[in-house]
């Protein structure tokens, strides 16, 4: 077994304890969340059998299709760092650092009713985190781009050209992620797509904490 696959099983294993951390703490609502906000948000049980359901993904293909006939309704999120945003990002995608979900600055874009919100990551790791985030505090129409960053450069920049033995269905897809790719721009020299001014997001106005039912 070679060094580097040891390490990165480490940092495989270390990461999902992290997360299997978290995912303790959300349930009992205390992480990340001020006092006064215990009532506020999904109730715990309602949150672990919602993060067990694969709903919140979509797919490289379904966004790229969005983002191609410029869908009003999405809202396209980097949860990365401003430092990997600025190298690279999806067209009009805006950067809410994973860090700053729950700021008050980011709740407008995240607890709104106008969009469908596309979270995205290098991978799924810190897009599914703050998908958690989101959904503990009750904020709908949350979504996560399966694979990230990686499985879109592996489908829609690079596609992989089907053999003749492949379905109908596998030819169909990749003629979609050819043209796609086209219009994101492979051929320059950096090999990925333009990025575009962020579209204008109104900012809604906060809503109201609910207050705690009985009790003092």
């Amino acid at each position: 077994m070679s060094n580097t696959y040891k390490v990165k099983k480490i940092i495989i294993k270390t990461e999902y304890k992290v997360l299997a951390g978290i995912l303790i703490l959300l349930a009992a609502g205390l992480v990340l969340l001020p006092k006064y906000q215990k009532n506020v948000g999904i109730k715990p049980e309602n949150f672990l059998v919602n993060i067990m359901s694969t709903e919140r993904y979509v797919t490289t293909d379904q966004v790229a299709d969005k983002i191609i006939k410029q869908d009003p309704n999405l809202l396209l999120i980097d949860v990365r760092k401003k430092e990997a945003f600025d190298a690279f990002s999806l067209p009009n995608a805006i950067n809410i650092p994973l860090a700053k979900v729950l700021s008050s600055d980011s709740e407008s874009y995240l607890n709104q009713d106008a969009f469908d919100v596309v979270l995205y990551s290098n991978d799924n790791f810190y897009a599914d985190q703050a998908w958690q985030l989101c959904n503990r505090m009750g904020y709908k129409n949350i979504y996560v781009l399966k694979g990230g960053l990686n499985e879109w450069f592996n489908t829609i920049i690079n596609p992989k050209e089907p053999t003749e033995t492949d379905s109908e269905l596998a030819f169909k897809d990749y003629n979609f992620r050819k043209a796609a790719a086209m219009y994101f721009g492979v051929g320059n020299k950096t090999n990925t797509a333009p990025k575009v001014k962020p579209k204008r997001v109104i900012k809604l106005a906060k809503k109201k904490k609910k207050v705690a039912e009985g009790g003092c």
